[in-house]
């Protein structure tokens, strides 16, 4: 039986993030300074932590300082507030990433406000938000970016194509929306309660699924020769798409996990790097 060829987002994500290396080089030998990246955390979740840590890890490799503030899980609004804005008013700091969640009691959106627009390299502001509907310049956010990155890397042509997008996240399923429309697809919101939302599936040349529910999308309801990206990730190492009877009705599909989420981090520390060279590298 014909299988899906894999979108290899690990290998990449290393070729980008080589890139982003080369580039702080450059940036380091002109300037003398390094790009640097902030991350801002809130309490000691487990999880935030060890990711945090790998994006730390990763700037490393990149040739990108880290900065870590860590903040008591009790901080209230206005004292994520004042941290993030002194970030922003940081000119050694070049990019801010504020680790969400950032617990209930907390107004999110009003500190994701106090990113900078030119530090927002996690692309969450208001600002970059319009700016990726609008098609204006600005960073857009990581996993998004990442998705188009792998859909340019295999040349799949979106002009006319019918995109479905399965979540209506904020920073994940409305701009990667957007950014597909943008690029001359015509799109498809859905989510979970979408009234028979696998026969729109089944009419999908593109399902972005980004639901955030294990195995949610059935290969049954996949177009044969879709291209199918998994941007899930569930307890155990599970997509939101059914992966093994997916597999047999797409042309292309990301893995879970190596397909979607080594690219987010690689498009964050392209971003940083990008950012620093726009406040320091003089035309």
């Amino acid at each position: 039986m014909q299988q899906a060829r894999l979108m290899d987002g690990t290998d990449l994500a290393r070729r980008i993030t080589e890139n982003s290396a080369a580039v702080a080089e450059d940036i380091h030998r002109r300037t003398g300074v390094s790009p640097c990246l902030a991350t801002v955390l809130v309490g000691e979740d487990p999880a935030s932590v060890t990711y945090v840590r790998m994006k730390q890890a990763r700037c490393a490799k990149a040739g990108i300082r880290s900065r870590h503030v860590t903040l008591p899980a009790s901080v209230s609004t206005d004292g994520l507030f004042e941290a993030v804005t002194a970030l922003s008013e940081d000119p050694a700091v070049h990019g801010i990433l504020l680790q969400h969640p950032v617990g209930a009691h907390i107004d999110e959106r009003a500190a994701f406000e106090a990113i900078s627009p030119g530090k927002d390299v996690d692309g969450v502001t208001m600002h970059s938000f319009a700016a990726m509907g609008f098609g204006l310049p600005g960073f857009v956010s990581c996993t998004p970016g990442g998705i188009m990155r792998l859909l340019d890397e295999y040349d799949v042509d979106l002009t006319g194509k019918h995109a479905v997008v399965v979540g209506r996240s904020p920073i994940l399923g409305k701009p990667v929306g957007m950014l597909l429309l943008g690029r001359d697809a015509t799109v498809t919101y859905c989510h979970s309660r979408t009234v028979d939302l696998p026969s729109i599936v089944r009419e999908a040349d593109i399902l972005i699924a980004a639901v955030g529910r294990p195995r949610f999308i059935k290969g049954a309801d996949i177009k044969p020769g879709a291209v199918v990206i998994d941007a899930g990730y569930n307890p155990g190492n599970v997509g939101d798409v059914d992966f093994d009877t997916a597999r047999h009705r797409a042309s292309l599909i990301t893995p879970v996990p190596g397909g979607v989420g080594p690219m987010t981090i690689a498009v964050l520390l392209a971003q940083t790097v990008d950012a620093a060279a726009r406040q320091l590298v003089r035309p």
